[in-house]
């Protein structure tokens, strides 16, 4: 009588089947329309194939197309898995290399036999790989020796691959799946149990682009294919038009049309700011300071270069030294020797980031624990060595201003700190109409501190959240396990745009090594010295980010407030030039933001040209407005015209323009 091998169900249930059972099996004895959806099985929490048989007693939750996220992972790895083997199919002598799932689809890297594959070739691909998901071929594991699949990659003329299963580590067994009993891929998996499982209209191919082979300059030059893939055609519709929609709210198109920055080769990585753009930068600005005003911060400026023995003793030399720009202390003349730079503690960095700097002005004078909460802000212009093939218009950037503040307080005052910040931070991001889910980023492997400090520092990040009424599924309350900073847990707001599009901008870590390692500290009631804990806190994160995300949440009709230009006074004929200056005069006086377009244009091409400038206001006069002392409204986004006094329209102008106080 063969060994029966408990299985336990989610439910509580179990179920005894014979050795040598599979995850399909007990799909199938639970019922038939189970083992039809089902696509994957976790057992003992590892994602596995269904086919895959038990080796032992276990738990077992069969994964189906409800499981959205795993089962979306799985599909991109096999659309992936299909595109390489279509490839091959079409393109005889191309050679494999990796083919890895991501956020949205998928993407496979190819060394062609004899020329780069381009946009062109994608509909024949695409159509070969819906000719193999509807063969419905079996994805099958098996394990194999290195010497086998070396061996085997070598006979298909497989370089790639060869290289890459000779240099795997020598105790990992080594997996290829079949695609039916013609083509292999070497894989970890899982995969689905056949090609069948994916949706053929769930997926589009989208581009080709180089990539050089394991991320290497100095390799050979690969055509990597992109795609999406979704489990059906409603959600990849859904995607392709939320791409369409993404592409028009773009901030560097945006930016360009409304003339508010550009980015030239001359300052790689960072933004020429034009008159408009650093208006809604100010605005920003003065608003932030509001904020801080009224939550009793201090603000401070400190040094763009500080000496490298600083950046050593805060541990950020070790950690981050490779993103750092460095420069000597002293640079020789050219004309003669000069000094010898003998090392690194010659050397000199553009600050990072600012809080060693905060530090140091803590430490200027005694403290005492009355002092403490001190909030110390700083809007801190920072730089870091970002790859260039990383910068991405406002989003990432190598020089950034942040919204920076350190609250240096005491361990009795940690919750009610990091309380009172998640209520400021709400307001600011309901102003904006953004909503946002909140996330707890714990110890990474590598890591400054004890794990008491750790556990007491995760314990009253949770508190404050849950104090605050945040902690809960409303806000998308998650825990990140091996996410925090190497120095300290931290709170993460991701906030939701107006297309569905998350974005992780504010932050606040709870941090004692810091002030242990650069020597903080005030004197207790005790009359002894003690560390103060040191958050670190951003809302914005950066003001180039913060922009770009708003430009193209608000597709770059911005709120008037925030608006570079708030309004335009327009003429229809040159007779009413000089009633035109007088409603701009009038428009200026009650603190609004006015142009004025006398040119000799038709009102319709001006009405297109302020449309595409996003422009909040334009208001027309002609020879019965400047008669009746009135103004015709043409507000952007709406069909009608509104006619009303001068006075009336500068009165709804003020009230709109009026920036939001967040003070108290």
């Amino acid at each position: 009588m063969s060994e029966m091998l408990k299985i336990s169900l989610p439910d509580g249930s179990t179920r005894e089947m014979p050795a040598g059972s599979t995850p399909a099996d007990v799909a199938a004895v639970i019922g038939p329309g189970l083992a039809k959806a089902a696509l994957a099985a976790r057992v003992n929490g590892e994602l596995v194939d269904l086919s895959r048989p038990f080796t032992g007693d276990c738990t077992l939750a069969l994964v189906t197309s409800r499981d959205e996220a795993e089962a979306l992972d799985l599909a991109r790895h096999d659309y992936a898995h299909v595109l390489a083997e279509a490839v091959q199919a079409l393109f005889p002598g191309t050679q494999i290399t990796f083919g890895p799932s991501t956020d949205d689809g998928f993407y496979y890297d190819f060394a062609p036999s004899d020329r780069p594959f381009t946009d062109e070739d994608l509909p024949a691909i695409e159509a070969e790989m819906r000719r193999i998901i509807a063969a419905n071929k079996p994805l099958r594991r098996e394990v194999w020796s290195r010497e086998q699949l070396i061996s085997r990659w070598k006979q298909q003329g497989e370089s790639f691959k060869a290289e890459w299963a000779a240099e795997l580590p020598g105790d990992d067994d080594l997996t290829v799946y079949w695609s039916g009993d013609d083509w292999l891929d070497m894989c970890r998996g899982p995969h689905l149990p056949s090609t069948g499982k994916l949706a053929p209209d769930g997926f589009k191919l989208t581009r080709v682009s180089g990539a050089y082979w394991r991320g290497d300059q100095k390799n050979a030059m690969l055509s990597r294919i992109y795609g999406t893939g979704w489990l059906n055609k409603k959600q990849l519709d859904a995607h392709l038009t939320r791409l369409e929609e993404a592409a028009k709210r773009d901030h560097r198109k945006l930016g360009q049309e409304m003339d508010l920055f550009h980015l030239q080769q001359e300052a790689h990585g960072s933004v020429f700011w034009h008159p408009n753009g650093f208006k809604i930068w100010r605005e920003l600005e003065a608003y932030m300071r509001r904020a801080i005003d009224g939550a009793g911060y201090r603000e401070v400026k400190t040094p763009q270069v500080m000496d490298a023995r600083q950046w050593e003793q805060s541990g950020h030399w070790g950690k981050y030294r490779e993103n750092m720009f460095v420069i000597p202390d002293e640079v020789p003349n050219v004309d003669d020797e000069g000094p010898v730079i003998s090392g690194e503690a010659d050397w000199m960095a553009l600050k990072p980031m600012n809080c060693p700097a905060h530090v140091l002005i803590f430490r200027q004078g005694i403290k005492s624990y009355r002092d403490l909460p001190l909030r110390i802000y700083e809007n801190g212009c920072c730089h870091r060595n970002e790859p260039h093939g990383a910068l991405h218009g406002l989003m990432r950037v190598r020089q950034f201003t942040q919204d920076d503040a350190h609250i240096f307080c005491r361990e009795d005052q940690i919750v009610a700190e990091v309380r009172a910040f998640c209520e400021l931070a709400d307001r600011v991001y309901r102003h904006f109409g953004f909503t946002y889910s909140i996330k707890l980023a714990l110890r990474p492997d590598k890591r400054f501190g004890s794990d008491a400090d750790w556990d007491q520092a995760e314990t009253e990040l949770r508190n404050a959240v849950a104090e605050a009424g945040l902690a809960t599924p409303e806000y998308g309350w998650e825990e990140l396990p091996g996410e925090g900073a190497f120095y300290a847990p931290k709170l993460e707001w991701h906030l939701t745009d107006a297309i569905g599009r998350t974005w992780q901008v504010g932050t606040i870590q709870s941090d004692r090594v810091l002030p242990e390692r650069l020597d903080a500290g005030y004197i207790a009631e005790d009359g002894e010295k003690h560390r103060p804990v040191m958050l670190h806190r951003a809302i914005f994160g950066s003001y180039e980010r913060f922009i770009g995300i708003l430009i193209e949440h608000f597709a770059g009709k911005l709120p008037v407030w925030l608006a570079p230009v708030q309004a335009v006074v327009a003429t229809i004929v040159s007779d009413a030039d000089g009633y035109a200056g007088e409603v701009a005069t009038a428009l200026q006086a009650a603190g609004i933001r006015v142009e004025t377009d006398l040119r000799n244009e038709k009102i319709n091409y001006k009405v297109r040209e302020h449309s595409l400038a996003k422009v909040p206001h334009l208001l027309v006069v002609g020879k019965r407005e400047a008669e009746e002392g009135t103004v015709a409204i043409r507000t952007l986004g709406e069909e009608r015209q509104r006619f009303m006094p001068l006075a009336e329209a500068i009165a709804m102008l003020k009230d709109e323009a009026t920036a939001p106080d967040l003070r108290g």
